[in-house]
């Protein structure tokens, strides 16, 4: 971090209100662009519970440790269960699945998860516990699961 400069050298009081990383004290606004994957164009904002749904869809659409502009804690490790024997996919997929999704702090956990096969294919669906509500997901994927 850069400090800034005033007319009397270097600023090194905390401004109030911002705690010691610059977080600050109170809650992170969750205002962001909304994201139209039909017609791949962003149109507005959103906020709130609305947000956190559109937050998890990326999160489990993007593969962690693949993207340079996002971190490590970013993205779904399904490499991990998919082309796996289905006794391995029904007790990891709990852990990738929770593992990515907390990371996004407005997400406080998964509940009612099922695993479904249906030849190569598996389905999960489960819901999202997040500070603005509830809401339901599922995810499909195919290959030799």
């Amino acid at each position: 971090m850069i400090p800034a400069i005033g007319k009397d050298g270097p600023i090194t009081s905390l401004l109030q209100g911002v705690g010691e990383l610059g977080t600050g004290t109170g809650e992170e606004p969750s205002l962001t662009y909304r994201l139209d994957m039909d017609r791949k164009r962003i149109s507005g904002s959103i906020d709130g519970l609305e947000a956190v749904q559109q937050a998890a869809v990326k999160i489990l659409q993007t593969d962690r440790y693949e993207q340079l502009i996002y971190s490590f804690n970013y993205g779904t490790e399904w490499r991990l269960v998919l082309a796996q024997d289905r006794l391995l996919v029904r007790s990891e997929i709990r852990r990738v699945l929770t593992e990515a999704l907390l990371q996004d702090d407005r997400i406080t956990g998964i509940e009612d998860m099922e695993v479904l096969f249906s030849g190569d294919n598996l389905t999960v669906e489960f819901t999202v516990v997040s500070q603005y509500g509830n809401f339901q997901m599922r995810k499909e994927m195919n290959g030799n699961v």
